[in-house]
């Protein structure tokens, strides 16, 4: 494994429990707006249907991509300027 690699590990791991949370907090956000509700709903609620936790699980599942992909890709970028090494 290169140096590079294993250098950006613990700065991957960082920035993975970091988009976590951001992502985290914008699901929440969206689904206030969208779900008119505050809490999402669990597989198990039964009082949901289908529908809406289907909803909430694609919606989940889309943000949390797109937020640990722009925060892996910001990491990457800025540990290739400091360094000059692409850390892939």
């Amino acid at each position: 494994m290169k140096a590079s690699k294993i250098a950006y590990r613990p700065v991957g791991l960082a920035l993975g429990a970091a988009s976590g949370m951001i992502a985290g907090a914008a699901f929440k956000q969206a689904w206030k707006m969208i779900g008119h509700d505050d809490d999402a709903p669990d597989a198990t609620d039964e009082d949901r249907t289908w529908q809406e936790i289907l909803l909430a699980a694609a919606l989940q599942g889309a943000i949390f991509a797109v937020v640990k992909a722009a925060v892996d890709r910001a990491g990457a970028t800025t540990v290739r300027r400091l360094t000059g090494i692409w850390p892939g």
